[in-house]
């Protein structure tokens, strides 16, 4: 991107000068660093930055700071091409700036939620699991609200709140930067503490952070935190200039895009033209494909291989219930992402997949997921997305006898057989749990959100919903599937 096609769109957002940013940034770094409080010592071992001479490394930041911020202030007013970036393993580096405040949408029952204060913006959201198995977590920071309307304090304690339930499995974090503005950004004195109270417990299982749209201020910040920001850790930040580029890693329609997000894409799309990674060609082989397991309708796996289980979930199913009962963490790690496309290409092409050849149950495990969430329509059906929301509002003896009448006159039959087929290997798992720490709370939190979704975009309550759901059919499994 030129630096006329950069400041072109910038002159269209509320941001600062460049020497306003480089004035407030290095005032911020300044008393965030100041007598060295935010980095003090921790008795953790493994904490994932490196704290020893933090004092020389700060000092050695702040020198470094003044040459970037000037760097920085010269780019914003012509004087320096725009930076391009390079493509790693898992995403690309590029461009572009902020915008106003999104309208934060009305969320069901935030009422419940302890954290309804913050809840309310609807700034972080759960979408699901990615193209590998992992859940992923949407941060938006066009939702933040003015400083002045949250207490930032609040929100960190909020984004610990919310990670804390998916911490133990494998997850990764999709983050929108577009939206961040002078009135919303909180202070970096706030940013350099947030990282330092997500330590190792949060970022251990972390596999990847999207950082999309990042703009000059994000990889200025990037280097202020140089210093303190493991090589392990870094290695995990990835740059999404488009999000289409996200395609190649998670499900992009069942991602929580924030409007104000897609049409500032939109506007870079159509100021870029970048070639698009995806064919029309291809998309119509997929879909004319006879032996496709993946991405299709359940019908018509079913009507293609005249069969009752879908192959890949069968065979699935059945190696993991010889081999992987008391494997530890089943269902909560990621796999290779190579292999993992290699097998579903297999079943796509009506290949039987031998896993032991494969030698790893969590490729199969992840397979499963893979396939439930792949689904056009979930095994639950769009239609009982709202009644199975809506069930926590009845009493429990009526719950059971709503979701007895779900499964007997609206869930097709089908369905009914496939969802009972996983529910009972689910429950076979859980009898497992002293060894395989996968008891039935666990296996809701991995996959309600893969037996059931809505056509748009789920929030925080609804997927807690979603998992209470999941753990009451294991819970009740006999109850339950009586047909």
């Amino acid at each position: 991107m030129s630096s006329t096609d950069e400041q072109g769109l910038q002159a269209k957002t509320d941001t600062p000068s460049g020497e306003e940013l480089t004035s407030e940034l290095l005032a911020e770094f300044h008393e965030a660093n100041r007598d060295n409080e935010l980095f003090a010592s921790t008795e953790d071992p493994e904490f994932e930055f490196d704290e020893s001479g933090l004092q020389l490394a700060s000092k050695e930041a702040e020198l470094d700071l003044e040459a970037e911020l000037e760097d920085l202030a010269r780019e914003q007013a012509g004087e320096i091409a725009f930076r391009s970036g390079a493509i790693t393993p898992e995403g690309l580096i590029e461009d572009d700036f902020e915008k106003e405040l999104g309208t934060p949408s009305d969320a069901e029952d935030n009422d419940e939620s302890e954290f309804r204060d913050v809840a309310q913006y609807r700034i972080l959201e759960v979408a699901g699991d990615d193209t590998y198995g992992r859940k992923v977590i949407v941060a938006s920071a066009c939702r933040l609200p003015p400083s002045s309307q949250i207490n930032h304090e609040r929100l960190m304690e909020y984004l610990k709140y919310t990670l804390d339930q998916y911490v133990e499995n494998d997850y990764v974090i999709v983050y929108f930067h577009y939206g961040l503005t002078s009135k919303n950004k909180p202070k970096l004195g706030w940013m350099l503490q947030m990282y330092r109270e997500l330590d190792r417990k949060y970022k251990k299982n972390l596999k990847a952070l999207y950082l999309v749209h990042p703009t000059n201020f994000i990889k200025l910040l990037l280097n202020i935190f140089k210093p303190f920001i493991s090589a392990k850790f870094g290695r995990k930040i990835m740059y999404v200039d488009y999000l289409h580029k996200l395609k190649e890693h998670l499900h992009f329609d069942q991602l929580v895009v924030p409007s104000l997000v897609l049409e500032h894409d939109a506007k870079i799309l159509s100021a870029q033209k970048p070639s698009y990674p995806y064919s029309s060609d291809e998309s119509e082989a997929a879909v004319h494909n006879p032996k496709q397991q993946f991405g299709v309708k359940l019908q018509q796996i079913l009507q293609n291989y005249k069969c009752v289980i879908p192959p890949v979930v069968e065979i699935c199913v059945e190696f993991l219930r010889k081999n992987a009962l008391d494997v530890e963490g089943i269902f909560r790690r990621s796999a290779n992402a190579s292999v993992l496309k290699d097998v579903q290409k297999r079943f796509n092409q009506g290949e039987t997949v031998d896993f032991d050849e494969i030698n790893d149950v969590h490729i199969p495990a992840v397979t499963m997921k893979t396939f439930l969430r792949d689904l056009q329509e979930p095994i639950l059906t769009f239609d009982l997305y709202q009644p199975v929301v809506r069930l926590h509002t009845l009493e429990e003896d009526r719950q059971l006898i709503e979701v007895q009448r779900l499964f007997r006159e609206e869930l097709p039959k089908e369905n009914y057989i496939i969802l009972k087929y996983i529910i009972h290997f689910l429950t076979q798992v859980s009898q497992y749990s002293d060894s395989n720490k996968m008891n039935t709370v666990n296996l809701a939190i991995v996959f309600g959100p893969n037996l059931l979704w809505p056509k748009g975009q789920a929030n925080l309550s609804t997927i807690g919903h979603l998992n209470s759901f999941a753990a009451y059919l294991i819970d009740n499994y006999t109850q339950l599937f009586v047909r």
